[in-house]
């Protein structure tokens, strides 16, 4: 009887990570077309990524502090990583995801963003001398090969090469998150993710001040493809939904099924930020488009069947690790 209770909540602790993980992933994969609609009403990209991070920090911190329970020391001691983790995996991320939405599709700089964990595992070698497997390599040629495809280079149509170049900025900044997101050892990762959003808001917001960065901002009504809304709407979606609700939710999710299968799941904001591109954008995936989605998927899911076997959450030794954390945040 105590074999089938613990089967059982093992179970459903399962299927409730993995409603977790979609709901996380289908929640980012919107932010692209929303902040589209925005700058094709004004916004410029760092004004629409000050509201969201700004926004989604504040939800944020009434989870945060409760869990700090006080220990500000620890804040202290962590606070290097906070403050890279605003400025690199937050702000810098963001702001070149947005740029080159701006300049490509969504579709393809996501799927571009997504080569990150490929970036992680040449970092990796080279920093800490882990040597990548057959099967991580097999996996790195697979997303080339599809990033290729996405581009269409190969049916000759010319891409604009400052989207790319965004959003290889992004996938830069990606993959600073997944290793910044590594560190902290107690610190919870809900506070990192309140600290860091809060910075990084903060930081695009003086950029905008002293000149760094344009802000611009807009209450003009904001068009999609088949309907229009009042600016507020799609802000308040952008901050809540696809930047709060997606970092608490992929949180819950990692804790349940564990770094690498929770990983897995977050691979379907890729399909989700596909389809809201189609229904808010009119943006139909080219059929190439999606052969190369499919190898850029295929080719991270092997790079992380070629990584190591990661310890579960609390495991002492976990701390002594260097694991490689599923996509949350972003």
């Amino acid at each position: 009887m105590a074999t089938l209770t613990h089967d059982g909540l093992a179970s459903s602790r399962i299927r409730t990570g993995l409603l977790f993980a979609l709901a996380s992933a289908t929640s980012f994969g919107l932010s692209g077309p929303l902040a589209r609609g925005l700058m094709n009403a004004g916004w410029s990209a760092a004004a629409v990524v000050a509201a969201r991070v700004l926004l989604a920090g504040v939800v944020l911190l009434p989870i945060a502090l409760p869990q700090l329970r006080g220990n500000w020391n620890l804040v202290r001691a962590n606070a290097t990583l906070i403050g890279l983790y605003g400025l690199l995996a937050v702000a810098g991320t963001q702001l070149a995801y947005f740029n080159a939405v701006a300049h490509m599709e969504v579709g393809a700089a996501l799927l571009i963003e997504y080569t990150a964990p490929i970036a992680v595992v040449g970092w990796m070698w080279a920093r800490h001398r882990q040597r990548p497997g057959a099967a991580t390599l097999a996996g790195a040629a697979l997303g080339i090969t599809g990033l290729l495809l996405v581009l269409d280079i190969l049916a000759g149509v010319s891409t604009d090469p400052i989207g790319i170049t965004w959003a290889l900025a992004a996938m830069i900044g990606a993959a600073a998150y997944f290793v910044l997101s590594a560190q902290g050892g107690e610190l919870p990762g809900t506070v990192l993710a309140a600290g860091g959003l809060l910075i990084g808001g903060v930081t695009l917001i003086l950029a905008g001040l002293v000149g760094i960065v344009p802000l611009r901002a807009t209450t003009a009504t904001v068009v999609f493809d088949d309907f229009s809304t009042p600016w507020w709407v799609p802000i308040l979606l952008i901050g809540v939904v696809t930047a709060a609700i997606a970092y608490v939710t992929g949180i819950a999710a990692t804790r349940r099924l564990g770094s690498r299968l929770a990983s897995f799941v977050a691979l379907t904001e890729v399909l989700a930020a596909l389809l809201f591109a189609w229904a808010l954008l009119g943006e139909a995936p080219r059929p190439i488009q999606l052969l190369g989605g499919a190898l850029i998927l295929a080719g991270v899911i092997i790079v992380r069947l070629g990584e190591p076997e990661p310890l579960p959450v609390g495991d002492p030794e976990a701390r002594a690790v260097a694991e490689v954390p599923a996509r949350p945040e972003a």
